[in-house]
């Protein structure tokens, strides 16, 4: 393995453990925590702020987790086609990550689509577009966390697919 593949699969991993720690985060501390201001308007404030700090950090993790999952498949090919069980983990791993993709924009667009619906004084401009947006985040604050958990749980799998067979030192006794 060289220095090149080493650094571009020490890259997917740690942007998809970024993205899966900071998605975990919101919906575990973050999303909560928002909840103890007294108004609707300083509640939509905190979640906000804290998810435009992340955001970028996030962003650019799901974007460099892309980048990097296509170059390993492309140093893979010829493994990825020849190999059923490697073939069936990637094309797993693809809709996994498409899934999970979509949910991170889906949450951005309803915490935005929320924070755009709370009205300055605490009452929401639009309360029903409000309660649809936070009914939304409720839900989507945990799919992108267990989309991208599964993610992890599969470079495990992809990780022991790589390895040799069993010496004589390895078996379990």
């Amino acid at each position: 393995m060289s220095i090149v593949s080493t650094t571009v699969r020490a890259t997917h991993l740690v942007t998809n453990a970024a993205w899966f720690g900071g998605s975990l985060m919101g919906a575990v501390g973050l999303n909560p925590a928002s909840r103890e201001p007294d108004t609707e308007r300083e509640r939509v404030e905190v979640s906000g702020t804290g998810w435009e700090r992340w955001g970028p950090v996030q962003g650019a993790a799901v974007a460099l987790h892309l980048v990097s999952g296509l170059a390993i498949v492309a140093d893979n090919r010829r493994r990825v086609v020849a190999h059923p069980p490697t073939t069936v983990a990637v094309g797993l791993k693809t809709a996994l990550t498409a899934a999970a993709v979509a949910s991170s924009a889906a949450a951005y667009v309803y915490g935005t689509r929320l924070g755009d619906a709370s009205g300055e004084d605490g009452h929401p401009r639009d309360a029903r577009a409000a309660d649809e947006a936070r009914r939304k985040v409720a839900w989507l604050q945990w799919t992108t966390p267990a989309l991208t958990g599964s993610l992890l749980v599969l470079d495990a799998v992809l990780g022991e697919q790589q390895r040799g067979t069993a010496g004589l030192l390895d078996r379990p006794w």
